[in-house]
């Protein structure tokens, strides 16, 4: 999935592509940001608007 427009992109898709990736790829959060040059607290905030938080122990948002 291309994260290259995350800002703009429906936040339950995004949900789904981030948790997807870190799953996959078997990365944590801050890795995932890195590769895809997002800023974490960015995407923290548009996924907590749409009712999700990340749990590092989980390592995927709920």
């Amino acid at each position: 999935m291309i994260f290259d427009n995350y800002e703009h992109m429906d936040p339950f898709i995004l949900y789904s592509g981030v948790n997807m990736e870190l799953r996959d790829q078997n990365i944590d959060l801050e890795e995932f940001c890195k590769i895809h040059d997002i800023d974490m607290e960015k995407l923290q905030e548009i996924l907590a608007r749409a009712g999700f938080s990340y749990s590092p122990e989980a390592n995927q948002f709920r």
